[in-house]
């Protein structure tokens, strides 16, 4: 479950840019770039108004017939119903590579297939990545813009927030005992079984998950020596578990507790159940929350589709989707003021019961100089 929340996206294992190349060299020489029948002017449309309106914007995407999203796995913020339901929407077929890539595997993937047309229209990114490749994104603003609060979307329309969460601690019950705070996990109950969702230095969970452990300790989101120096006294007690977590390990008992975000150990809850006594618990003492951006590739190979599929997720249809995954939608607070918000669905959130503490993109940026320099001697 190595996506990036942050640096990259703390989803799976990040994969190597060689792998971007393999597939870029797979099946011959590159097709030429498909425009789709958005053509120019959906390529270069801001809004569903600059296109004549959401109607032509759908006949455009339905006539590009395709759309590319990277680094989306099925069962990170329910992503396998938000890609079967736009299909079945709009009739266009979505083709999802490398779905457990991180955030810094997607716009390295944007690079090396830079017009042709498997090159992804649109991207799903942990904050720092998103805020450091403004340069790659169109510009573009949703119906539903003036919903999202003003932190969590870039005033020129390059980025959007769509879904976030919490960091949490998921454990196995019948494993071990319930942690009620990041200290602990440094406890002899826990030793070799603490897996942490992806490098830091790489995975927006991971990152995300040190600073969990540096506001507990002391810190900030910003100053996160606190937190490597956490994951370094949790190698040194032998509780640190150096393997990226998944379905799979979770299923079989090799990482009994993962630090990873609420919504995708509630999803664990869900699918482990009868199995594993997988609970999730957000330490009220160090609430760290964090939003992913969404943003258009301004050389998506279909950029009326991609235009579309943003529209989309941040529709009401598409927030509840995140919903249903345990994801809180970007647009929360206007659709419960509206009526239009899964309350059944909402009600099953993890509850949280500290103050939360939203990092800034100084603090990430910040933290993030510091892990790039630090962790890999500390922790390795």
């Amino acid at each position: 479950m190595t996506r990036s929340g942050f640096p990259v996206r703390g989803r799976f294992p990040v994969l190597a840019a060689g792998l971007v190349l393999a597939l870029a060299a797979c099946g011959g020489p590159p097709a030429p770039e498909a425009s789709g029948g958005g053509g120019g002017a959906a390529a270069k449309a801001t809004s569903a108004a600059a296109l004549g309106g959401m109607d032509k914007l759908v006949a455009a995407a339905k006539k590009e017939g395709k759309l590319n999203v990277i680094a989306l796995p099925p069962d990170w913020a329910n992503y396998d119903d938000m890609i079967k339901s736009f299909e079945a929407t709009y009739g266009i077929t979505v083709t999802s590579a490398q779905p457990d890539a991180s955030s810094q595997d997607e716009i390295t993937a944007a690079k090396q297939l830079k017009g042709t047309p498997r090159a992804p229209d649109v991207f799903d990114l942990g904050s720092a990545v998103a805020l450091a490749n403004t340069g790659l994104f169109a510009s573009y603003k949703v119906a539903g813009w003036d919903d999202v609060p003003a932190n969590l979307k870039a005033a020129d329309g390059k980025w959007v927030a769509d879904y976030g969460g919490y960091m949490a601690i998921g454990y196995d019950a019948k494993k071990v005992p319930a942690p009620g705070s990041v200290d602990d996990l440094l406890k002899p109950a826990y030793k070799g079984k603490v897996a942490l969702n992806g490098d830091p230095t790489q995975a927006g969970a991971g990152f995300a998950g040190v600073q969990m452990a540096s506001v507990a300790r002391g810190g900030t989101p910003a100053n996160v020596k606190p937190g490597v120096d956490f994951f370094a006294a949790l190698k040194k007690a032998g509780n640190f578990l150096p393997v990226d977590p998944t379905p799979a390990t979770i299923s079989s008992g090799q990482t009994p507790v993962v630090i990873d975000w609420d919504y995708t150990n509630a999803a664990q809850t869900d699918a482990l159940k009868g199995k594993v006594d997988w609970k999730v618990v957000v330490p009220g003492k160090s609430v760290i929350a964090a939003y992913y951006s969404q943003a258009i590739n301004a050389q998506a190979p279909h950029p009326a589709a991609a235009r579309l599929w943003q529209e989309y997720v941040l529709s009401d249809a598409g927030q509840n989707i995140y919903l249903k995954g345990y994801a809180r939608p970007a647009r929360t607070d206007a659709m419960q003021k509206t009526g239009k918000l899964d309350a059944a669905a909402y009600a099953k959130l993890p509850k949280v019961s500290g103050k939360p503490v939203q990092p800034s993109e100084d603090q990430n940026q910040q933290a993030t100089a510091y892990l790039s320099k630090h962790w890999s001697k500390a922790v390795g």
